[in-house]
């Protein structure tokens, strides 16, 4: 008796993912630790200065982490309700964050009670930051109103009305100390001067602006809101450069590297979304659990946290880079080990003792091999195997149709299992690799189930969905030899038209041969 050979399952080419030098880089952190907050993570700020501790904002309090502390390190906690938006400055010396109770509150990083508190605005107050030149605050809240403070005095410089709705967002110029950049629930985005009583400019988002970003230059400005992110040109005068849409929900966050070469952006559909800032096209993508709130990188690309709704704070190292130093290695067999009797050819009075190898079958193929037809198609029509790997279960019915067998194992099931079976069809039948055995397999299906067409709710939808499913396949390839047709028509006419003018470029240069031989 000859020995079982497996079902040999259809290896199908698969569209894999392009590995690029930004698909390598990105993969090379570790992976994430999960530390969990009081609550949502509104905000999270990188220290500009060794050794790059992080502010992070949730609930009431503003906990300090080290690098790769998971426990914090600092925390103020002199909130009476919500905190929010706490920044560094650019020395990393003091703290600024809003709060719910309306009031501005300045920290030293080494010290916990407030060195100041700014008083002005009538309702909680969402953004608050530092201008470039250390000593005044912008801020922005829920007033409708952006204010602007000096900080050894605590007293309000000056107050913009010009938004109507929430100032939730904003950025500082690091080029020019006198500008900043607030965003508003009011679709649009201003660019202030402390030198001047009113905005300079106003850019219309066309969404609720949940976040804005100024590049290190100055020159472009980023914002975010709905399923946007959008660029603009602020040296234009705002105009836009392009708009990104690359999100399935609403963009919360935005962030980029320290090269400036890589923006990033977070969104409640639980992406982190790498654009490359030459071509704004995705360069790579991050998946978390949940929706993200706000997102960080350290100022050397060496941490990513990311803040979700549900508390959770995200923290990813990069694996530290190789050494290039010689390690002590132990020594190996020499080259002539490995090659020692390959050359060797056997003799006529040698014989070659091999090893039986132990084929190890799967449960279709057990089944299979002791001709149990219809509990081999059962095998493969579980859920994991039909959703995975769904050439394995069109290999086993290829096979059951080879051997006749297919329609005994299609008859005689239940409503659940023919259900299954429909549903299964219905799905894939419209894929070209599997087209020519589900055909078989849905013409067999109906011939035997048709007496009972009209008893199951359940089936006759899945022969309705069968029956749509094949329908538009069937107009698909009907719209698909159309235009195949006017494409041969068109192919044609430009080959007609190349030979003739070919022709004619070959009796041209004739007559012009000719020609000048008679004058010679």
């Amino acid at each position: 008796m000859a020995a079982y050979k497996p079902v040999v399952v259809q290896a199908c080419p698969k569209l894999g993912e392009k590995i690029t030098q930004d698909t390598l880089y990105w993969r090379g952190y570790k992976t994430p630790v999960q530390i969990k907050e009081f609550g949502a993570v509104s905000k999270i700020d990188f220290s500009p200065v060794p050794p790059y501790n992080y502010a992070v904002t949730a609930s009431s309090r503003i906990h300090i982490y080290g690098r790769y502390s998971q426990e914090p390190i600092k925390t103020f906690s002199r909130f009476r309700d919500a905190a929010y938006s706490a920044t560094y400055r650019d020395d990393g010396q003091l703290l600024v964050a809003g709060s719910e109770d309306s009031s501005i509150r300045l920290f030293d990083v080494s010290g916990r009670a407030p060195l100041r508190q700014f008083d002005g605005h009538t309702k909680p107050v969402h953004q608050v930051g530092f201008l470039s030149d250390k000593y005044r605050i912008f801020s922005g809240g829920d007033d409708y109103s952006t204010n602007l403070w000096d900080i050894p005095s605590a007293t309000e410089i000056v107050s913009y009305s010009e938004h109507t709705d929430y100032v939730r967002c904003g950025c500082a110029s690091k080029v020019n100390a006198d500008v900043f950049i607030t965003g508003s629930y009011d679709h649009t985005v201003k660019l202030f001067d402390a030198r001047t009583k009113s905005s300079v400019m106003t850019i219309e988002h066309g969404h609720p602006v949940e976040s804005v970003l100024l590049f290190p230059s100055g020159g472009l400005l980023v914002s975010a809101g709905g399923r946007y992110v959008k660029v603009w040109d602020v040296l234009k005068g705002g105009q836009l450069l392009v708009s990104l849409k690359n999100h399935h929900k609403t963009v919360t966050c935005l962030c980029l590297n320290s090269s400036g070469q890589r923006l990033l952006s977070g969104s409640l559909d639980r992406h982190v979304k790498i654009y490359s800032t030459t071509s704004y096209k995705v360069v790579h993508s991050f998946n978390y659990a949940t929706s993200i709130l706000s997102l960080a990188l350290s100022p050397e690309d060496e941490t990513i946290v990311v803040g979700m709704t549900n508390g959770v704070l995200n923290v990813k190292h990069r694996k530290p880079e190789e050494r290039n130093e010689k390690s002590q290695k132990k020594r190996q067999p020499a080259y002539r080990t490995y090659v020692k009797g390959r050359t060797y050819m056997p003799k006529q009075e040698d014989f070659c003792v091999s090893k039986p190898v132990k084929r190890v079958l799967r449960k279709y193929d057990k089944l299979l091999k002791s001709f149990e037809s219809s509990k081999a198609l059962d095998a493969v029509l579980e859920p994991p195997i039909m959703l995975h790997t769904p050439e394995v279960t069109v290999a086993v019915m290829q096979e059951l149709h080879r051997r006749g067998t297919l329609r005994s194992a299609l008859a005689g099931r239940d409503e659940k299992q023919v259900n299954l079976l429909l549903t299964f069809v219905a799905r894939r039948v419209i894929e070209p690799r599997f087209t020519p055995v589900l055909v078989t397999v849905a013409d067999m299906i109906t011939d035997i189930y048709q007496p009972v067409v009209g008893q199951s709710a359940i089936v006759d939808k899945q022969f309705l969905k069968l029956q749509e499913a094949i329908g538009k396949e069937i107009d698909y390839q009907e719209e698909l030899l159309e235009v195949l047709g006017m494409m041969d028509t068109l192919f044609a006419t430009f080959t007609e038209k190349r030979d003739t003018y070919l022709e004619e470029n070959k009796s041209n240069g004739l007559a012009e041969t000719m020609e000048t031989n008679r004058n010679d």
